[in-house]
């Protein structure tokens, strides 16, 4: 059936909006956020350097888990599974693809980037620029209906991203050291974890399919704790754009020499 502006029994009208407000300025603003993100996380996880500070055990989530020969000694946490990886495999290749297509399906990213790069609809009374409208029932969008699987790892990241903040309590003589870095790690990992947790998905993990909440006080006192985190699963999804790169960015930067870690213990 044809739809947006040649659809039947629409006004002719010959300007894509009668809007004079500037609509036209959130779409905008999501698009430069998100290829901010994209740009950033692009070129450093094919950078291959810089994601390992030795004498404080950071590592950046973009490189967890580090399983190859190519990893930095130290940085290999869970073991060296695979051999030397080409330059065009980046190194967290194994947590990437996933944490990817999780954010890809996500409901809030499907909303943001359907409406800013997609344009369906840009925005309220303004005209789509497409003929068609098949939802997400046809290849490829159908593949969103996969969400709830990447949820699954994206969970499992979330633990091992745990693992690395907790490890990173290391000191240069090997007992308990705390420092920025520390802090930083910690804040992402809460912030991942609260994402994650507010995903719709795990709304309905914890309670859906259940006639009555009183026959399942356990899953209703955990839908309910998803439920006040999905009210702020937007602005989750965008902090943790923040978090992440602000991790990486720090990790970067001490690894590199540009700047010390401020230490406290």
């Amino acid at each position: 059936m044809t739809a947006g502006i040649n659809a039947p029994g629409r006004a002719r009208i010959p300007v894509r909006s009668l809007r004079t407000d500037r609509w036209w300025l959130p779409p905008l603003i999501t698009n430069l956020g998100l290829a901010t993100f994209v740009i950033y996380a692009t070129v450093r996880s094919f950078m291959g350097e810089w994601y390992w500070v030795d004498d404080y055990h950071y590592l950046t989530p973009f490189y967890s888990p580090c399983i190859s020969e190519s990893c930095v000694p130290g940085s290999a946490h869970f073991g060296e599974w695979i051999g030397e990886l080409p330059g065009w495999i980046p190194m967290g290749f194994l947590a990437l693809p996933f944490l990817l297509g999780f954010r890809l399906t996500c409901y809030y990213y499907r909303k943001a980037y359907y409406r800013s790069v997609w344009q369906s609809p840009t925005a309220c009374a303004v005209a789509e620029p497409h003929a068609k409208y098949s939802g997400e029932t046809r290849f490829p969008l159908i593949l969103q209906n996969v969400h709830r699987y990447f949820f699954y790892v994206a969970g499992i990241v979330a633990v091992i991203n745990t693992y690395d903040a907790i490890v990173a309590f290391h000191s240069p003589d090997g007992g308990f050291g705390m420092g920025l870095g520390n802090v930083i790690l910690l804040i992402n990992v809460i912030m991942l974890w609260a994402y994650t947790l507010s995903c719709h998905s795990c709304r309905h993990i914890a309670g859906g399919r259940l006639k009555h909440f009183s026959a399942h006080p356990v899953r209703y006192k955990l839908w309910t704790f998803v439920s006040k985190l999905n009210v702020r699963h937007m602005q989750l999804a965008w902090i943790t754009l923040g978090t992440l790169m602000l991790t990486d960015l720090y990790v970067m930067l001490v690894a590199s020499g540009a700047i010390s870690d401020l230490r406290f213990v």
